[in-house]
C-alpha cells in the first residue's frame, strides 16, 4: 500500500521517522528539507498520534512560515491548522502578549522597528546631552543589538567595559532600556531577550510552554544567535524532542548576530544526538553542484558533506569579464532580454552590495525589461505608512511617546515644537507618559495650544472607544484619515507625489481587511514583523535584482552573479580574518546554489567605487571552481591573472592596472602606496579615526605585532575590524 512517505529518499525517511530525542538534520541546499519537516509533522500526527497542539515549528521568515503552514494542511488536512508554525519573533510576541505582565510590562506593548529605534536614540542623545561626535546613534544601537543577541544586560556590559567609550555606551544602553520600558515598548531584539527573561524568571510559564511544545522543530538553525539558542534550549529541556534543521555551509548572517557555533556544537549541547545528512540535491544540475562543492571545501570550519544529484550534468558555468561595470550591466540585462521569451521571472541577478543595483536598474529601464528590486525602501518604512501606523500605535498604546511625537502635529494642527517641549518636560518631571501629560495640558501653562492638544486627545480617545467596541480596522483607518485631513495634506508635496503616497495608504487599508474587527494590536504587530523578502512576488513576470544575502532560500532557473572581483566579493573587509573570509565563501556557495539550470559569473576590470575608479582581479571564488566546469570569456589583458591563488593572510582587494608585477607588495585605492611597518602611530586606544573605506570608528586595541601594529577598530557602519596599521592608513579626527 502506497503512503505519503514513498517518494522520500532513504535519508529523508530516516529523518522523518526519527522522532524521539535530539536530532541534527544537516540539510544541504535544495535537498528537500521543507518537505522532510512537513512529512515529519505528518508522521507525528498520523502515525504517532501526537496532538497537533503539542508540535512547534520555528522558522525565520513569514514567507517560510506561511509556506510551511500551507504544505502541512495540504498534506494532512485540517489538523495542520493546530500546529504552531511561526517565526522566532512572532512566537515570542505570542508568549509576551500573554505573560509579559509577569516581568513588569503591560500586555499592549508596542514593537519598535529600526526607524523607531533611531528616533528614540536621537531623543535620548538630546535629553542627556550626549556628545554625538564621540557617540554615533547607529554605532550605539549596533552595540546594544550585539549585547542583546548575546543576552548581555546593561549591567553586565558595564562590568565588562574596558575603557571610557564602552562605559559610556553601557550607560546609554541602560537609558535606552529604561526609556523603552517607560514607553511600554520592545525592539526586535527584545522580543527574544524578554521571552528568555520570562522563561528564566517564571518557571510556571516555562513549564506551561514545555508541556505545550513536546516536539520542537527549528528550520535554518545555522542562522540562530545566542538568545534564540537559549530560547529553544529552555523550551526543549523537559522532553528533549528537538529537531534542528540547517546547513552550516549557508550560515551567512554573522553581521546580524548569527552564531555558526550553534549548529557546529549542537552535539555538545544535547546528549545522544542523532545526526542525519541530506546531501541529495533536487534543484541544480551536476555542474552547478560540483562548482559549489569545489568552492565550499576550502572552508575549514564546517561539517563534511557534499551535494550530489541524479539529474542532468547540465551546461557549463559561464564566466564573462568586461572592461567596466557599465558593460557588465549592459550585457546582463541584454542577455536576459534575449533569453527570457517573456518569461522573466526565471531570471535573477545577485550581487554583493546594494550599490551594484543602480546600473542594473538603469539598464532594465532603458531596455524595457520588467524587474523587481528586493531590498529597496521597505513599504512599511515609507513616510505616509509610518505616519498612519503611528496614529494606530498611539490609539493602541498611550505610553508610546515615539509614535505620539511623530503625529502630534501631522498634519499641522498648530502644536509647535516649543509647546511639545514644555509638555515633554512636564511629563519627565512627573514621571508620566507624554500622552498622560497631554490629557492635563491645561495645567502646564501653554496657553491656547492646550485647546488644540485637547482636541487631538479627544479624537484619539474616540478611536480607542471604537477599538474597544471591535470596530473594523479598515473603516477606522479611513475615518482617521478623513478626520485628520491627512490625505489632503499629501498633495502639498505635489499632485504626482501625493497620488503615489495615497496609493500606498490604500494598499495599507487593503492589508488591514485581512484582520477581524477589533484586532488592532494583532494588525500592528504583524506589520511590524514583515521582512523585505516577505513582500517579494515570486509569481510576477519580472526579473529579480537582489543581494546575495537576500537570496537565501530562493531558486531561479538562471542566475547571474555580478561583481565577481577581489575586494568586492569577497569584500575588502573579509581580508582581515579567516572567519570573515569563510563567511564570504559561504555567501558564494549560497549564490551558486540558487541556480537550477544556468549560472553566469560576471566581473568588471574596473569599477567606480566611492568616486574612484578601481582595478581588480577576478574573485578567488572563481579560481576555486575547476577549469573544466567553466566556459571562459575573459579579456586578453586579464588572462594572465585568472589562475592566481590566494592565502588567508593576503589582504589585497584591489590591483593597480599599471603595475601588476607589484601585486604582492601594494594595494591600490585609486593610487598606489606601499604597505610598510609603521614606526609610530599618531593615534591611541580610545581615539576616533577615519578609514578610507570603512569610515569613522573608535580604536579599541593596538598590538605591536611581528609585521606591523595590529589595530582593532569599531567602525560605526561596519562593526569591529582588525587590520595592520600600515595597511589601514587610519587618520585621527
Amino acid at each position: 500500500m502506497s503512503t505519503i512517505y514513498d517518494k522520500l529518499n532513504d535519508k529523508q525517511k530516516q529523518a522523518v521517522f526519527t522522532t524521539e530525542g535530539p536530532l541534527l538534520l544537516l540539510a544541504g541546499a535544495g535537498s528537500g528539507k521543507t518537505g522532510v519537516l512537513m512529512h515529519r509533522i505528518a508522521y507525528l500526527i498520523n502515525e504517532k498520534h501526537i496532538d497537533p497542539y503539542n508540535i512547534m515549528a520555528i522558522t525565520f521568515t513569514n514567507k517560510a512560515a506561511k509556506e510551511m503552514k500551507e504544505r502541512i494542511t495540504n498534506l494532512i488536512g485540517g489538523d495542520g491548522n493546530f500546529v504552531w508554525v511561526m517565526t522566532f519573533h512572532s512566537s515570542c510576541v505570542r508568549f509576551l502578549r500573554r505573560f509579559i505582565d509577569k516581568i513588569g510590562f503591560d500586555n499592549n506593548f508596542t514593537i519598535y522597528d529600526s526607524d523607531d529605534q533611531r528616533t528614540l536614540m536621537k531623543k535620548i542623545f538630546k535629553e542627556n546631552n550626549i556628545n554625538s561626535r564621540v557617540y554615533k546613534e547607529r554605532a550605539v544601537l549596533n552595540i546594544i543589538s550585539s549585547c542583546k543577541n548575546e543576552l548581555i544586560s546593561p549591567v553586565e556590559y558595564m562590568k565588562s567595559a574596558t575603557d571610557r567609550y564602552e562605559k559610556g555606551a553601557a550607560r546609554i544602553y541602560e537609558i535606552y532600556q529604561s526609556t523603552l520600558k517607560k514607553n511600554n515598548a520592545l525592539d526586535f531584539d527584545d522580543l527574544i531577550c524578554r521571552s528568555v527573561e520570562l522563561f528564566e524568571n517564571c518557571p510556571d510559564v516555562l513549564d506551561y510552554y514545555q508541556n505545550r511544545f513536546r516536539y520542537i522543530m527549528v528550520d535554518e538553525y545555522q542562522d540562530t544567535n545566542t538568545a534564540q539558542f537559549r530560547l529553544i534550549y529552555l523550551l526543549a529541556q523537559k522532553y528533549k524532542n528537538i529537531c534542528v534543521v540547517g546547513d552550516d555551509d549557508q550560515s551567512i548572517y554573522k553581521f546580524r548576530g548569527a552564531n555558526i557555533e550553534n549548529i557546529l556544537s549542537f552535539e555538545d549541547k544535547f546528549e545522544n544526538v542523532e545526526v542525519i545528512k541530506l546531501e541529495q540535491n533536487y534543484r541544480s544540475t551536476g555542474n552547478i553542484l560540483d562548482a559549489a562543492n569545489a568552492v565550499i571545501k576550502n572552508n575549514r570550519g564546517r561539517k563534511n558533506k557534499s551535494l550530489w544529484t541524479d539529474g542532468a550534468t547540465g551546461a557549463n558555468i559561464e564566466l564573462r569579464q568586461f572592461a567596466n561595470a557599465d558593460a557588465e550591466a549592459d550585457f546582463i540585462i541584454k542577455d536576459i532580454k534575449a533569453k527570457a521569451n517573456d518569461n522573466f521571472k526565471d531570471f535573477a541577478v545577485l550581487y554583493r552590495t546594494n550599490a551594484q543595483s543602480r546600473l542594473l536598474e538603469e539598464r532594465c529601464v532603458t531596455l524595457g525589461v520588467p524587474y523587481q528590486l528586493v531590498g529597496g525602501v521597505n513599504f512599511y518604512q515609507r513616510k505616509e505608512i509610518k505616519d498612519v501606523l503611528a496614529y494606530l500605535k498611539t490609539i493602541a498604546n498611550g505610553s508610546d511617546d515615539i509614535a505620539l511625537l511623530r503625529i502630534i502635529n501631522v498634519p499641522k494642527r498648530g502644536i509647535g515644537a516649543t509647546t511639545i517641549a514644555k509638555v515633554a518636560d512636564y511629563a519627565n518631571e512627573n514621571v508620566i507618559s507624554l500622552y498622560d501629560a497631554m490629557t492635563i495640558c491645561e495645567n502646564i501653562g501653554i496657553g491656547k495650544a492646550a485647546d488644540k492638544i485637547k482636541k487631538f486627545i479627544a479624537m484619539i480617545e474616540e478611536f480607542r472607544d471604537k477599538v474597544a467596541k471591535k470596530a473594523n480596522i479598515a473603516n477606522m483607518i479611513e475615518e482617521l484619515l478623513d478626520k485628520t485631513g491627512y490625505i489632503e495634506s499629501l498633495y502639498d508635496e505635489g499632485e504626482i507625489e501625493g497620488e503615489s503616497r495615497k496609493e500606498n495608504i490604500e494598499e495599507l487599508v487593503n492589508k488591514s481587511v485581512d484582520y477581524e474587527d477589533g484586532e488592532l494590536s494583532l494588525f500592528l504587530e504583524e506589520v511590524s514583523l514583515v521582512a523585505d523578502i516577505d513582500r517579494m512576488d515570486e509569481n510576477a513576470d519580472r526579473i529579480t535584482l537582489m543581494t546575495l544575502h537576500g537570496a537565501k532560500g530562493l531558486e531561479f532557473d538562471t542566475v547571474y552573479l555580478a561583481g565577481m572581483e577581489e575586494g568586492l566579493f569577497p569584500s575588502a573587509m573579509s581580508s582581515i580574518s579567516r572567519e570573515d573570509l569563510e563567511e564570504e565563501r559561504r555567501l558564494a556557495y549560497v549564490g551558486i546554489t540558487r541556480a537550477k539550470k544556468n549560472l553566469i559569473l560576471t566581473s568588471a576590470k574596473q569599477r567606480m567605487i566611492n568616486g574612484e575608479t578601481r582595478y581588480s582581479l577576478l574573485s578567488r571564488f572563481v579560481n576555486e571552481i575547476p577549469r573544466d566546469l567553466l566556459d571562459k570569456h575573459i579579456l586578453d589583458t586579464e588572462k594572465k591573472y585568472t589562475q592566481r591563488t590566494y592565502s588567508y593572510e593576503e589582504a589585497l582587494p584591489w590591483e593597480n592596472k599599471a603595475k601588476p608585477d607589484n601585486v604582492k607588495n601594494t594595494l591600490s585605492f585609486g593610487k598606489q602606496f606601499k604597505v610598510e611597518r609603521q614606526k609610530s602611530l599618531d593615534y591611541a586606544v580610545g581615539d576616533t579615526v577615519k578609514h578610507i573605506k570603512f569610515g569613522i570608528g573608535k580604536v579599541l586595541e593596538i598590538v605591536d605585532g611581528e609585521k606591523d601594529f595590529e589595530v582593532k577598530v569599531n567602525f560605526e557602519k561596519f562593526g569591529i575590524k582588525k587590520m595592520y596599521a600600515g595597511f589601514a592608513k587610519l587618520i585621527k579626527i
